[in-house]
């Protein structure tokens, strides 16, 4: 019997070691790297592929891989690659959750401070040689707030536990029935029948760490957007698809949230036109978060896990399911 194939992508970001290792791993297996734009030589070589480990999302040629047991694809969020077609199929999808969550986590600390403290109005007034500005005798520590998360994978475990360190609130929100993870004081399950209304109203500071699917498509809307305090704080670091964008920039301009820090959008780049670029006390990065120092080592250990995982029938890190389908149409 010939030795399973695997097939690896140069859109992965390892250097040399990173491969040696990955070589490693996939023995004695036969590893192939190829270029992600070599369709051509993509297609034969999914004819016989086993295992597939891939940088970026997916196109039909996997889907259609007939021997394709395990797909791993090097992202966290999977709205582009957790396709019906695989599922039905029994194929393994995997992603990289976690491995920049400490990141994440501080960006959203970083926009909660950033926000919370007024910094953009103090800038105004350095710039002017003006000693302090307008409403800062009204502002308040982060210390003894209450930070909603709407999600409580990996980034909303380490946003948990920053946000404690400053003796916030925390409150979670998340799809699965189970024991709160460290660092959240409560957390509320739709498995358990429980809504967004108890976190949105007593939010001061609500954070999207979800993953795009249709159950989350657009779950915070107008009328989730009217539950919350108008001096609440609104944070995304999920998909722009997870909010009603239009809603949001309404409620902005209109003053019903006091803020907003926003990573994603619903389209990327955020088009020069849009209304979000000026609206009040609101800060944007383009899709962007610093790197973990071992980012490339974090990589490797949620991949080798998974193949030791994989080779003796256990389940897997960072799976995904039917449920975590996403059709934008």
């Amino acid at each position: 019997m010939s030795a399973p194939v695997v097939l690896a992508t140069n859109d992965l970001p390892f250097d040399d070691e990173g491969w040696k290792k990955i070589e490693a791993m996939a023995a004695p297996a036969c590893l192939v790297r190829l270029d992600r734009q070599d369709h051509a030589a993509l297609c034969a070589v999914l004819q016989t592929a086993e295992i597939a480990i891939v940088g970026s999302d997916i196109d039909q040629a996997f889907i259609a891989a007939p021997k394709l047991r395990w797909l791993h694809v090097n992202i966290a969020g999977m709205d582009g690659s957790a396709r019906p077609e695989l599922f039905d199929r029994g194929v393994i999808v995997t992603g990289a959750a976690g491995r920049s969550a400490p990141a994440l986590a501080e960006h959203a600390m970083m926009f909660m401070l950033a926000l919370n403290a007024n910094l953009r109005g103090f800038e105004t007034a350095q710039r002017k040689h003006q000693w302090g500005g307008d409403g800062a005798r009204d502002l308040r520590a982060l210390f003894g707030q209450t930070l909603g998360i709407v999600g409580t994978g990996a980034t909303g475990k380490e946003l948990a536990l920053r946000a404690k360190a400053f003796g916030m609130t925390v409150l979670g929100y998340c799809r699965r029935d189970r024991q709160s993870p460290d660092g959240f004081d409560q957390v509320f399950s739709s498995d358990r029948g429980e809504t967004l209304t108890p976190l949105l109203e007593r939010s001061d500071f609500l954070v999207m760490a979800v993953n795009l699917s249709n159950a989350t498509r657009r779950m915070i809307g107008r009328e989730q957007l009217s539950q919350m305090k108008p001096s609440a704080i609104f944070i995304n670091l999920a998909r722009g698809g997870v909010v009603d964008e239009e809603a949001l920039t309404n409620a902005l301009y209109d003053g019903r949230l006091r803020g907003a820090g926003l990573d994603v959008f619903e389209v990327e780049p955020l088009p020069a036109d849009s209304r979000l670029w000026d609206a009040p006390n609101t800060m944007i990065s383009p899709h962007f978060s610093a790197v973990v120092h071992d980012r490339q080592d974090r990589t490797l250990r949620i991949i080798a896990e998974n193949f030791q995982r994989y080779r003796a029938g256990e389940p897997m890190l960072n799976t995904f399911s039917a449920e975590d389908i996403y059709d934008p149409a």
